[in-house]
């Protein structure tokens, strides 16, 4: 007796559903390219460019062709449902009014990396994304767990807006257009501030730097420091934009106070410079650090949790608040478990800890012990 055949039928789907999948992604990277009117400019001058792109110190590990096959299989089929939160995660509402209230020294998380923090009487902001998804697409992609505790359009005017790089989670272009009325100064690494311009931002408010240079504004010292990372918005400008942390550093206003110095991590693998940095300019009063998004197969550009805790301890800081998480499902990870894990590991090795809700005020000047509200 014969053998009966296999339907090829799930076979002829599952590769239309790929074939799909990678046509939508090339029409939104490609629609992504042609926003931009003109072509990226080259850097050769700078340390960290090699051949047109710009590199880490140390190289990224390729990832094979089959790796990332298996991976797009896990993302799309097998992906954990504890990635998304059951329920949106309480956010406290902000208010223009109440912002203005605030003392100096206040910081305010909005979502993922996103964070409004207020020094010397003027406003800064963080990587702001509004956006529902991070994403090419309004339909497609990661979606936002919460709203922002606080509208686009509600926010104040600002001093100055911080980008550490232009992935979607971390540039959103319709909130950098909206708080180009709005923001006296965009701050960015080498690239980055040629999109902005590209997309409609006066040339005059943007300002671009590579890794070590630094501004001073209203007495404010703002570094741009190194990490380890990538780039890009499509197809064809992987890694053509620089990507960077950044330093905070507000002086003593008067003899009894300490001033202030920050660092914000921006997205980063754990490497060498975070000593550098330490060294540098530590140690820190705060630092706000990436953990979230991480698997130990891109660890190279994510830190694990446990470097998390290491980096914050090469960078001589005093308190930790980690961002890059609670807001969007980018990895394969329990959405709680970034929280839990800094939490123990900070726990074992004595760290002070800040783990604010959306929307909550952290006095940086002292942060107070914050609640567990994950597990609520």
């Amino acid at each position: 007796m014969p053998v009966p055949r296999r339907s090829a039928r799930p076979l002829r789907l599952l590769a239309a559903l790929i074939l799909t999948l990678g046509a939508l992604s090339v029409t939104a990277c490609t629609l992504s390219l042609v926003r931009t009117s003109r072509p990226l400019a080259d850097y050769p001058a700078s340390p960290q460019s090699v051949d047109g792109k710009f590199a880490n110190p140390v190289p990224r590990p390729p990832m094979s062709l089959g790796r990332m096959v298996a991976l797009f299989f896990e993302v799309t089929f097998r992906k954990p449902a504890d990635t998304v939160p059951a329920t949106p995660p309480v956010v406290l509402p902000l208010t223009r009014e109440a912002l203005a209230a605030a003392p100096d020294r206040s910081l305010f998380r909005l979502g993922h990396s996103t964070l409004l923090i207020k020094l010397r009487g003027g406003f800064w902001i963080t990587d702001p994304v509004f956006a529902e998804r991070a994403s090419p697409f309004a339909w497609a992609g990661p979606k936002r767990f919460h709203a922002p505790p606080i509208a686009l359009e509600d926010l104040p005017p600002l001093r100055g807006v911080l980008l550490s790089h232009d992935h979607y989670d971390h540039l959103d272009r319709d909130a950098v257009l909206a708080l180009a009325a709005r923001a006296e100064v965009f701050l960015a690494p080498l690239g980055v501030g040629d999109r902005l311009v590209a997309w409609g931002v006066p040339a005059a408010q943007v300002r671009q730097f590579d890794w070590w240079q630094e501004t001073e504004l209203d007495g404010l010292r703002i570094v741009a420091t190194p990490a380890q990372h990538f780039s890009g918005r499509g197809l064809f400008d992987g890694d053509r934009t620089l990507w960077t942390s950044w330093v905070l550093i507000d002086p003593p206003a008067h003899a009894d106070d300490a001033g202030l110095r920050l660092f914000f991590s921006g997205d980063t693998g754990y490497f060498d410079g975070f000593r550098e940095i330490g060294r540098r300019f530590g140690p820190f009063d705060v630092t706000l650090v990436e953990t979230g998004a991480y698997d130990r197969r891109w660890a190279s550009v994510h830190m694990l949790p446990e470097q998390t805790v290491q980096a914050h301890a090469d960078l001589r800081g005093g308190v930790l608040l980690p961002i890059h998480n609670g807001t969007f499902d980018l990895a394969l990870h329990a959405w709680t478990d970034p929280f839990e894990r800094v939490t123990a590991l900070a726990a074992e090795r004595g760290i002070v800890l800040a783990t604010p809700r959306m929307g909550e005020r952290v006095d940086l000047a002292s942060p107070q012990p914050t609640t567990a509200w994950w597990r609520d």
